[in-house]
């Protein structure tokens, strides 16, 4: 049997992990994870496919650690996770008190601030995870992205089958943004700061009055917004998100994102 019939058989029957071929098959897949060889979710030409049976994987994998006390200076933790380590090898800078768990794949360039990588997560070249921002289990951060600080990708293992959320290559996150529940934010996007992206959340082109759910368009330049909705109550502001214009081509990203603050006054 191959990996992945190895591992819908242990997910559908949890005797399975008893056995040192299912536990080392499971094993196996963390490891291709953390090294970025195996993903969660991939882009293919037909669009991002989720790999469910990855993710069954990692689930699997929390069963078979034991809690342990880990020490780290001053500072001591009880977990079953370890953390992931090697990275001057993987040409990563990490900030103290930085945190990756393993199988977490960082890829060389990556800089994390003071932040949180969660198992599963994919963070491509070039990206910064700024201070105090967490990217969620199983989440996909494309090349060159800047995540703010505070900003809070989510995690999603369970359900298997639900999409992670992706941040394409070159988007800029703003301070404080959220953006969970399976969510995508297109390549080159930027986010004001304070926007709130689920995957139900309806985001308004104000120019076109098209509407997206859960998906931001590639270079879209987007702020908060709040849409009337009649309740029993009265009539109340609900969330959404707009786009009010579009982040200009440039081969410098660094320019056209300023430009693209600029002409829309759009704090970050």
């Amino acid at each position: 049997m191959n990996q992945r019939e190895i591992i819908e058989q242990a997910w559908d029957n949890r005797e399975l992990l008893k056995e040192q071929s299912t536990q080392d098959t499971i094993k196996e897949i963390v490891d291709l994870v953390d090294k970025g060889e195996l993903r969660v979710a991939e882009p293919t030409a037909d669009g991002w496919q989720t790999n469910d049976w990855v993710k069954k994987a990692i689930i699997l994998y929390f069963p078979m650690q034991q809690m342990s006390v880990q020490e780290v200076g001053i500072f001591e933790y009880h977990d079953k996770m370890k953390l992931k380590t090697g990275y001057d090898k993987l040409g990563v800078r990490v900030v103290p008190p930085a945190v990756a768990r393993y199988g977490a794949f960082l890829a060389k360039g990556v800089i994390m601030m003071p932040s949180y990588v969660n198992i599963g997560a994919y963070v491509d070249s070039g990206t910064m995870v700024d201070t105090w921002a967490t990217v969620g289990s199983c989440a996909q951060i494309g090349k060159d992205v800047h995540l703010s600080g505070g900003v809070g990708i989510g995690g999603v293992l369970e359900p298997p089958q639900a999409s992670p959320v992706i941040i394409e290559d070159g988007a800029f996150i703003g301070s404080r943004c959220i953006v969970v529940e399976g969510a995508r934010v297109g390549k080159r996007a930027v986010l004001g700061a304070g926007v709130t992206i689920t995957g139900s959340s309806k985001i308004i082109d104000v120019n076109t009055g098209t509407e997206y759910i859960g998906y931001v368009p590639d270079n879209s330049v987007v702020i908060p917004g709040m849409l009337p909705k009649k309740y029993p109550a009265g009539e109340f502001g609900v969330p959404c998100a707009l786009i009010i214009g579009q982040r200009k081509a440039s081969t410098d990203l660094k320019t056209s994102l300023n430009e693209a603050l600029r002409e829309n006054n759009v704090s970050v």
